[in-house]
């Protein structure tokens, strides 16, 4: 979350000192759903990275189909370039297939280009752009 909120502090939600459990709350409540995954990268016992991800059905507001979604996949700083997201990347797009999903759609910073280079290693293609403006006094349009 902080990364993201570094990126844009307007768009992205500020970090707590509760973010990392309250985080970590969610993940678990996720892992005995069926058709989602919580991958791990650790090296000597130390969590690298992770990744999390589910198989998701028909989304108007999306307009698509039924798609995985790669929900996160998070790095640690001094780990990357090593092949940790790869691995991780990989290890969700099979999980995705196996349980039948036709395409992955994801989401990614518009600042994050390290991860946008991963992605398009990886096969992926843009296919929509999000746009931010802020309401009140800040984001009032100049007439």
């Amino acid at each position: 979350m902080k990364t993201h909120y570094d990126f844009d502090e307007q768009r992205f939600m500020s970090p707590t000192p509760q973010t990392p459990a309250g985080y970590a709350s969610f993940l678990g409540t996720q892992l005995d759903e069926p058709n989602t995954a919580v991958f791990v990268a650790e090296e000597r016992g130390e969590v690298v990275g992770y990744s999390y991800a589910s198989v998701e059905g028909v989304d108007y507001m999306s307009l698509r189909g039924p798609a995985g979604v790669l929900h996160d996949i998070v790095v640690a700083p001094e780990q990357r370039g090593r092949g940790v997201g790869r691995l991780l990347l990989d290890e969700t797009l099979a999980f995705l297939q196996a349980r039948g999903a036709p395409r992955v759609v994801l989401s990614t910073a518009e600042r994050n280009a390290t991860a946008q280079r991963l992605f398009a290693h990886a096969g992926f293609r843009r296919t929509m752009i999000e746009m931010t403006r802020e309401l009140g006094p800040e984001g009032k349009e100049a007439r």
